[in-house]
């Protein structure tokens, strides 16, 4: 099933509504985008509908035609907030960029509506780096602001450390990454 830039992974009878699984940046090609992907094969194997959000398929100049005075009148945009407005589970890939998570992640949450978009919704966070934190503290500042939005975020909160060294070819080589991985994801499907 297609929606717009976003291909849901399983079959979905009407009851069923897919694991949103966002990737935390717009970077090309990202490290983030390639975790998704791993993640998204787990929820498969579990049978759990998913479908994979790249921030890289935002509109270039959202924050400037999909914002403030021009709330609604960006189409694309406007998919995406349709989205997540149906949608109740989430799982966010969240690279550590100086220190924090990247600002057009922020970007794209400040242009959902408030307070409607993540209220009383559920997600898991997974954070990744290129150094030994794993983005601990990028997650906490994103919880932080998932808090105050109402959003309900799993204790749970798998950091992937270094993880280019644990990563290639579609395989995660630290066993204790994949069994989080898996955890956190079994955890997603029943919270």
């Amino acid at each position: 099933m297609k929606y717009r830039d976003f291909t849901i992974a399983c079959p979905m009878s009407l009851s069923d509504q897919p694991i949103v699984i966002i990737v935390g940046t717009n970077r090309p090609d990202s490290m983030s985008r390639k975790i998704a992907e791993y993640y998204q094969d787990i929820l498969n194997q579990l049978n759990a509908p998913s479908l994979i959000l790249d921030l890289v398929h935002l509109p270039h100049d959202f924050t400037v035609s999909a914002m403030y005075e021009n709330i609604g009148k960006n189409e694309k945009f406007n998919g995406l907030r349709a989205l997540l407005e149906q949608t109740n589970k989430f799982v966010f890939i969240v690279p550590e960029y100086n220190g924090s998570y990247p600002g057009v992640l922020k970007a794209f949450i400040d242009g959902l509506p408030y307070p409607n978009s993540f209220s009383n919704k559920k997600a898991a966070l997974v954070g990744l780096s290129s150094n030994t934190q794993g983005a601990a503290i990028a997650m906490s500042h994103l919880n932080d602001v998932f808090s105050y939005l109402g959003m309900n975020t799993l204790a749970l909160r798998v950091k992937l450390a270094q993880i280019k060294s644990h990563y290639s070819e579609k395989v995660i080589s630290n066993a204790l990454y994949k069994e989080l991985l898996e955890m956190q994801a079994e955890q997603i499907i029943r919270f």
